[in-house]
C-alpha cells in the first residue's frame, strides 16, 4: 500500500528566501474600538510549563488542571519616539505627516538618521482625512541582561479607537514609555510574529519532507534527492518542483496564543540557574501558551488577534508555574 501524506512544506510560504529584516512586519492590524497601542514586541527567553485549571467549556478536561507549555517573553517597556498619521489613497496606506519626540535616544543613531526638528505635534490636528494613528516606538534591549544587543529595533504600532481619540492617545504618549499592562490583559488571544530559525542551505529531504528509497539500481543510486524534476512538457523545471535551497530564517505568523500571565518581576517565573542561552528575567514580561517562532533572544512582536476563536472561557486560574532547572542535569 502506497503512503499518502501532505508535503511538510506548504507551497503557500514560496518562495522560501531569507526575510529582508529581523523586525517582523505586520501587515494588518485588527479593528478595536478601544484607543490604545493594538501591539507590543519582547525578547523570546525560553519555555517552560504551568499548571492551570481548564476553563474550555467543551473541553473533556474541563474542570480539572491540566499542564500548559508556555513560552516566557520578556517585553521591557517600548519608547515612543514618534507619531504618523496616515490617509487612504487608491494606492494604499500614504504618509500624512510625522511628528518626532525631543532628546531622543543616542543608540537610535546606530539605527537609523534622526530627524533635526521634530516638528510640533498640534499640526497634526489640522490634517484632514487622516485614516490611521501609529505610534513609531523603539525596544530598550540594554535594559534586559540575556540579549547583548545595544542597538534599538523600530517599529510602528497602530492605535485604536476612532481617530480623533487616537491622535489625542498618541500625543500624549509622545516620549515616553509604553509598557505590556497598559496594552494586553491576562486571559485574550494575541497573534505573534517572529523569524523562525535560520538552517542556512539544505536539500530537498530536509527542505520538503522528500521521501527516498535506497535503490540499488544504476540510475536509482542516488540517495537524499527528488525522483523526477518533471515531465517532458513544458520544456522547464516547474516552481513545484521540491529543490534545495534556503530553509529557515523565514517570518511567521502564528495566530491565537492565550496569554496566561503578564509580571513585572521576571524572577517569578525564571527557572533555577536561568534559560539556557539566556539567563535571568528580571522586567516585565508576558506568558504565552504554546510555542513562538524563532531562536531565543530573537525578537517577537505580538498584536491583537485578528481573527480571535468564538469559543467560550471562564477565565484564567494559574496554579503552579515552574521554575525548576531547563539545564538538563
Amino acid at each position: 500500500m502506497k503512503e499518502h501524506r501532505p508535503r511538510r512544506g506548504s507551497l503557500g510560504f514560496s518562495p522560501r528566501k531569507r526575510a529582508s529584516s529581523i523586525v517582523p512586519k505586520i501587515r494588518a492590524w485588527p479593528v478595536i474600538s478601544e484607543t490604545k497601542a493594538l501591539g507590543f514586541a519582547g525578547y523570546k527567553a525560553g519555555m517552560t510549563h504551568v499548571v492551570m485549571v481548564d476553563d474550555r467549556k467543551n473541553s473533556p478536561t474541563y474542570g480539572e488542571e491540566i499542564v500548559v507549555p508556555v513560552t516566557v517573553i520578556e517585553a521591557p517597556p517600548l519608547k515612543v519616539m514618534g507619531i504618523r498619521a496616515y490617509r487612504k489613497t487608491p494606492y494604499g496606506l500614504q504618509i500624512a505627516g510625522e511628528v518626532w519626540a525631543e532628546n531622543l535616544d543616542e543608540r537610535l543613531s546606530r539605527r537609523l538618521n534622526l530627524p533635526k526638528n521634530g516638528g510640533n505635534a498640534d499640526d497634526l490636528r489640522s490634517i484632514e482625512n487622516i485614516a490611521e494613528i501609529r505610534l513609531i516606538t523603539h525596544t530598550q534591549p540594554y535594559l534586559l541582561t540575556g540579549v547583548p544587543k545595544k542597538v534599538p529595533d523600530v517599529m510602528e504600532q497602530k492605535v485604536g479607537g476612532d481617530t480623533g481619540s487616537a491622535l489625542d492617545y498618541a500625543i500624549s504618549k509622545l516620549g515616553n514609555e509604553i509598557r505590556v499592562p497598559e496594552v494586553f490583559e491576562e486571559g485574550i488571544f494575541i497573534d505573534v510574529l517572529s523569524i523562525t530559525k535560520g538552517k542556512g542551505f539544505q536539500g530537498p529531504v530536509k527542505r520538503w519532507g522528500v521521501i527516498t528509497l535506497n535503490a540499488k539500481h544504476a540510475r536509482s543510486s542516488k540517495h537524499r534527492r527528488v525522483g523526477t524534476l518533471g515531465p517532458w512538457n513544458p520544456h522547464h523545471v516547474r516552481w513545484t518542483v521540491p529543490q534545495a535551497g534556503q530553509m529557515g530564517f523565514h517570518q511567521r505568523t502564528e495566530f491565537n496564543k492565550r496569554v496566561l500571565k503578564i509580571g513585572e518581576s521576571g524572577e517569578e517565573v525564571t527557572p533555577k540557574g536561568g534559560f539556557p542561552h539566556y539567563g535571568v528575567v528580571r522586567g516585565d514580561y508576558i506568558l504565552v501558551s504554546g510555542s513562538v517562532p524563532g531562536h531565543v533572544k530573537r525578537l517577537v512582536r505580538m498584536r491583537f488577534a485578528i481573527r480571535p476563536p468564538v469559543k467560550s472561557y471562564e477565565g484564567l486560574n494559574l496554579v503552579y508555574v515552574s521554575t525548576s532547572s531547563k539545564q538538563g542535569r
